[in-house]
């Protein structure tokens, strides 16, 4: 006897169409980044003071702020994270490790961990793997999480396609990919999706949806207050316009 109802109401849901996005839902995407060589502590003070007003995932700083963010984020909901062997990943694996160890010390709750794009196009994927896997294994301790960077502007196909190979056999939780290209998130999360979720950037709103579009789970921005603020007006502009009073008095 639900039958009829119950088809009744599916059939209202498709006509609907998709829930709307809410602004957890671009927000809860966005890691506001201030890794710029020139900030100052009060640069960083305000970054956190903006991560937390717009509520976002989380802030990546520099490593010699983690333990200022750390103290400042407390309480916030907004992760702290860092970086190992940024921008270019050429560190050594021994300094890698140290790095990646001293930050989760510090009471970091997100690392990435740059790959070198030279060790990939040399194909030496053993000695990355099993790099990745030892900070894996550190942030697994720590109840910390891994996102693995890849230069994919500098990657050739197939070796995109091993990326994710070395993502999901490290036991990362995100694959980063530093372009933009759509087609790269949507070729990581094609990849990786089954073990892992896909970390991108972006400086805009429609470059946020683009990429959540195609895949992507995380944002790395600068932006992320020209995006949000720009997310709230589109919200605000699609909510229906309030009944005037005049309208609904009986004549």
């Amino acid at each position: 006897m639900d039958a009829p109802d119950s088809a009744a109401g599916i059939a209202a849901e498709a006509a609907a169409g998709p829930p709307q996005l809410t602004y957890e839902d671009i927000a809860g995407m966005i890691e506001h980044a201030v890794l710029a060589p020139e900030a100052t502590e009060e640069d960083v003070r305000a970054a956190c003071d903006l991560a937390r007003s717009y509520r976002v995932a989380a802030i990546v700083v520099r490593p010699y702020d983690s333990d200022v963010a750390v103290r400042w984020m407390a309480g916030s909901g907004v992760a702290v994270g860092s970086v190992v062997s940024y921008p270019n990943g050429i560190a050594t694996t021994p300094v890698k490790l140290y790095e990646a160890r001293d930050l989760l010390r510090r009471g970091v709750k997100e690392i990435d961990a740059v790959v070198g794009a030279s060790k990939m196009i040399a194909r030496e994927f053993q000695h990355l793997e099993t790099e990745m896997q030892q900070i894996a294994t550190s942030c697994r301790e720590s109840d910390a999480i891994l996102k693995i960077t890849f230069h994919t502007d500098l990657l050739a196909e197939d070796l995109k396609s091993i990326a994710c190979k070395i993502v999901k056999r490290a036991g990362a939780a995100y694959a980063r990919t530093t372009s933009r290209s759509i087609d790269d998130i949507a070729l990581f999360h094609r990849l990786c999706s089954e073990r892992a979720k896909v970390a991108a950037t972006a400086e805009t709103l429609d470059e946020v949806k683009a990429a959540r579009e195609a895949g992507a789970a995380r944002i790395t921005t600068t932006a992320t207050a020209q995006i949000l603020d720009a997310w709230k007006a589109e919200i605000a502009a699609r909510a229906p316009a309030e009944t005037p009073a005049a309208a609904i008095i009986k004549t």
